[in-house]
């Protein structure tokens, strides 16, 4: 038995090559894929050298196990870098230490991934390497994803909305502009212009690109390529007078690495004077200040030539960071075991694929890197989910005179900020999303005012305005022939609101339409949007289709749909004079005339002798009285005190109701009125009559998909003329009940014509303005400027001087229902007098009841105790009232009676 277990265990082994004894390995080789030309594998080839000699010389990192570094050059090639690392695979590397390139990283993944070795880069910053495509692929570094999120923090911060984005061709810039575009996106900022610069480019080839960038206006320039044809860049940008104030050159940390890995403080300080970029933060500790004088020493000896850059400090933890994970991983498994892949066996390549063999553990050791947790010479060690470094943090800095200052910090979790991240991570600030900030930065050109970021033209290319070439209401846009320029109500307001816009302005303006008939505004619209057209200028509406499109200013004029119909004059109308009250207030009005005077001759008729005589005659005092209050011709006086304060609350109310009727009279004797039956947009929908509207107006669009009016019923009218034509014919006669159009039109209609009114109220609530493409800056400005023009009284001049020659009409009403006097107006003064009136009347007739109770009492002590006292109530409302039909002074006279008895038997 023990026999079979012998030759069982011998057969294991052989199946398996590469396997090592139980005991700890002496050496574990791991590889390094460098272009050692770069400036960043001339520094990390020697940083990674000096890692693995310190993990060697320190026993306690992996025990007694040294270890083996193999480097492979990849010059700068994909195709070799991957040869390379198929070297080092062959070698039985437990791990790669990645090309500082990321298309070389790209390719090598694949090879890692295939055979399940980590591979760990220090350089490579390809967001899209984080893909879960890569599983073996770690980042050393930060990722560009963080940088990118930088960039557009810091783009917004200054208030920029549109970028033009320069990057090398490859996955590394292709992927980093991606992700910008996704970052910029969230603040509604984008992307507006790209230059992708193929690898080799020539300074001819930039030099053109950035000349053609020039014509589109934006000049915040965003540089994301590598070192050499980063230099070249700026070079022709200096050539292009492209480095002067008005641009804008943002450049990610392509630029500070190679400032830092310069052997002089600048290559050209002229070429990059006032850019502004990034630099992955490192922060100050003993073992990064005594490895800066550990290199100093080694470009003392002539050792190596190059400056430190933050990359080989990322290089030399990367040897740390395997060392560190290889011990945990030699702590669980002391074996090492390569198997041969299946998939490279029976293959008839002329490479030799059997022999690459795939990492047995090498899942286990990915793992061991990934739970990693160690403070480094860059700084804390660790990684997320995705496999790249956590905390993305970067220095803004700004190159000014030949050197590069510090203007502020970013970090993934507080933004910009003028404080170290140190400091932010020990205080924690709370709302940290209001305090985002950075130091003064000089800008290109030397001035430290933040550039605006874009220019709407220059005299080489003007802005493009495209103006309605219309045949009517020339009043607002005209094309003058031989002219230049239009003139106008819109395009004087137009001029007037760019010496408002602190910059210059060329511009051009280019007429749209041929001056036959009016131009449709939608397709002007639509040319603003294709960018034939940079801008539309004139009596343009606001609409929620067109605003969809473009960006239009503040409204300059406010507008909207109105209905205009014939007039006629109703002065020979017999019952005119009903016209200034409505029912309501004449039914009213009539009430207290008989109220009144049923009260003034209830407080009257005791103690006045006018307000006495027979029934016939008491009645028609009671109904004159108050009706000749009105022409002030009553013979009457009042004598009681409560009537006459009855009597003055009225006459001021008639006072109030006189005047006010007299004026609405007044004017429903001068204005004129509808004879249309058509009262409103209901009525006119209802009527099945044809409506008139104006050509290329957005009037017949709205009758027809809003109002849903059918198109037979439309009629459509060129010109002022063909208006009133229309209107006078009629609907019988071939012409039409009323027209719809803007309000702004129908003014100057009824400005030049007679007999014909607008009908209600505009049915739409809209304005004009001027239209500009998505996002246009101008369009802001412009706006501004409108509202300037508006407060300051020029918007209402340049109104007067184009609508009110040779006189100005204000809009009239369309509706007697508009005029008339209503009860709502006068209800206050109808419930002060018929409060008054009642208060009195009730304060009266308390009296009386008080008087006729007490003159009972006395005359029940006056009669005899056989007579019955009981009488009926009838009787007893009947008595009550010829008391009070009694004077005041008799009233007075029987009170004396029965207080002297004696003196009335005598009588």
């Amino acid at each position: 038995m023990a026999s079979v277990v012998v030759v069982l265990l011998f057969c294991l082994v052989l199946s398996l090559e590469g396997l090592v004894s139980g005991a700890r390995p002496e050496v574990v080789n791991i590889g390094a894929v460098l272009s050692y030309d770069s400036i960043v594998g001339r520094v990390a080839k020697v940083a990674i050298e000096a890692a693995v000699a310190d993990v060697n010389a320190n026993s306690t990192v992996l025990g007694g196990t040294k270890l083996n570094l193999i480097m492979e050059n990849a010059n700068g090639s994909a195709f070799i870098g991957a040869i390379g690392a198929f070297q080092l695979l062959e070698k039985n590397a437990i791990a790669i230490i990645a090309p500082e390139s990321s298309p070389i990283a790209h390719v090598v993944s694949f090879i890692s991934n295939g055979l399940q070795v980590p591979l760990i880069s220090f350089a490579a910053t390809d967001p899209n390497l984080s893909s879960l495509e890569f599983q073996f692929f770690l980042r050393m570094t930060q990722s560009d994803s963080y940088q990118m999120t930088a960039m557009a923090d810091l783009i917004y911060y200054n208030g920029w909305r549109h970028v033009i984005a320069i990057f090398i061709d490859d996955e590394y810039g292709r992927n980093g502009i991606y992700s910008l575009e996704d970052e910029l996106a969230k603040t509604r900022s984008k992307i507006s212009y790209k230059i992708a610069l193929p690898a080799g480019v020539t300074s001819d080839v930039i030099s053109s690109m950035l000349e053609k960038s020039k014509l589109i206006g934006i000049r915040v320039y965003v540089v994301h390529v590598n070192a050499g044809s980063g230099l070249q860049v700026f070079s022709s940008a200096q050539q292009l007078q492209m480095i002067t104030d008005e641009y804008v050159w943002l450049a990610t940390d392509w630029l500070s690495t190679t400032l830092d890995s310069s052997d002089s403080v600048l290559i050209s300080p002229s070429y990059l004077q006032g850019v502004v970029g990034f630099r992955q933060y490192i922060p100050q500790s003993k073992q990064k200040d005594a490895f800066v004088s550990r290199w100093s020493k080694l470009q003392r000896q002539k050792i190596v030539s190059s400056q430190l850059n933050t990359y080989a400090l990322y290089a030399y933890d990367t040897v740390w960071a395997i060392a560190h994970a290889l011990r945990d991983f030699l702590d669980e498994s002391t074996d090492i075991i390569y198997t041969s892949n299946h998939t490279f066996q029976n293959t008839n390549m002329w490479m030799q694929f059997e022999k690459l063999k795939t990492f047995r553990d090498g899942q286990l050791l990915l793992d061991k890197l990934l739970l990693l947790n160690f403070t480094g010479m860059t700084g804390h060690i660790q990684f997320d989910s995705n496999h790249n470094l956590i905390k993305g943090v970067y220095e803004v800095i700004n190159i000014v005179k030949s050197r590069i200052h510090t203007v502020g910090y970013w970090t993934s979790q507080y933004g910009l900020s003028l404080l170290s991240p140190e400091t932010l991570y020990e205080n924690k600030p709370r709302n940290y999303s209001t305090n985002q900030a950075l130091g003064a930065i000089v800008w290109p050109g030397g001035g430290t005012i933040k550039p605006r970021g874009w220019v709407v033209a220059d005299s080489e290319r003007p802005l493009r305005i495209g103006v309605p070439h219309r045949a009517s209401y020339v009043e607002f846009v005209k094309i003058v022939k031989d002219s230049p320029s239009p003139i106008g109500y819109c395009i004087d307001l137009f001029e007037a609101a760019l010496k408002l816009v602190p910059y210059n302005v060329p511009h051009l303006f280019v007429p749209f339409g041929d001056g036959q008939s009016n131009p449709n505004y939608d397709e002007l619209i639509n040319m603003v949007e294709e960018n034939v057209f940079d801008a539309a200028v004139g009596d343009i509406a606001i609409i929620t289709n067109r605003t969809k499109v473009v960006d239009f200013t503040q409204p300059y004029i406010c507008t909207g749909l109105a209905i205009v119909a014939p007039l006629n004059s109703i002065k020979s109308n017999a019952w005119v004079f009903l016209m200034p009250f409505t029912l309501g207030m004449w039914c009213v009005t009539g009430a207290f005339f008989f109220v009144i005077g049923l009260v003034i001759w209830t407080l009257e008729h005791r103690v006045n002798k006018d307000f006495r005589g027979p029934p016939r005659r008491q009645l028609m005092t009671m109904f004159l009285f108050s009706f000749s209050t009105l022409f002030k011709t009553h013979q009457e006086e009042t004598t009681s005190i409560l009537g006459r304060m009855v009597l003055m609350i009225w006459l001021f109310l008639l006072m109030v109701i006189t005047s006010s009727y007299t004026a609405s009279l007044t004017s429903f004797l001068t204005i004129q009125q509808l004879s249309s039956p058509i009262k409103g947009i209901d009525s006119l929908i209802a009527s099945n009559q044809p409506i008139g509207y104006q050509v290329g107006s957005f009037a017949q669009s709205y009758l027809r998909d809003v109002l849903n009016i059918h198109q037979s019923r439309l009629v459509s009218l060129g010109s002022p003329e063909a208006y009133e034509e229309a209107l006078l014919l009629g609907p019988k006669d071939g012409g039409v009940a009323a027209i719809v159009d803007e309000l702004p039109y129908i003014e100057l209609f009824l400005s030049k014509t007679n007999g014909f009114g607008i009908v209600g109220q505009p049915f739409t609530r809209s304005g004009w303005g001027f239209a500009f493409p998505r996002d246009s800056p101008l369009a802001v400005d412009l706006s501004i400027a409108i509202l300037k023009l508006s407060e300051n009284g020029e918007l209402q001049r340049i109104h007067q001087k184009w609508f009110c020659k040779p006189r100005c009409i204000a809009q009239t009403s369309t509706s007697s229902d508009a005029n008339q006097l209503h009860f709502s107006s006068f209800w206050g003064l109808f419930l002060l007098c018929g409060a008054a009136a009642i208060a009195s009347f009730l304060l009266f007739l308390l009296r009386a009841i008080c008087q006729y109770v007490r003159f009972k009492e006395r005359h029940k002590d006056h009669t005899s105790t056989g007579e019955s006292s009981s009488k009926g109530c009838s009787q007893a409302v009947h008595g009550f009232f010829d008391f009070i039909d009694e004077k005041e002074e008799a009233v007075k006279s029987m009170f004396k009676q029965q207080n002297n008895p004696a003196q009335t038997l005598s009588t």
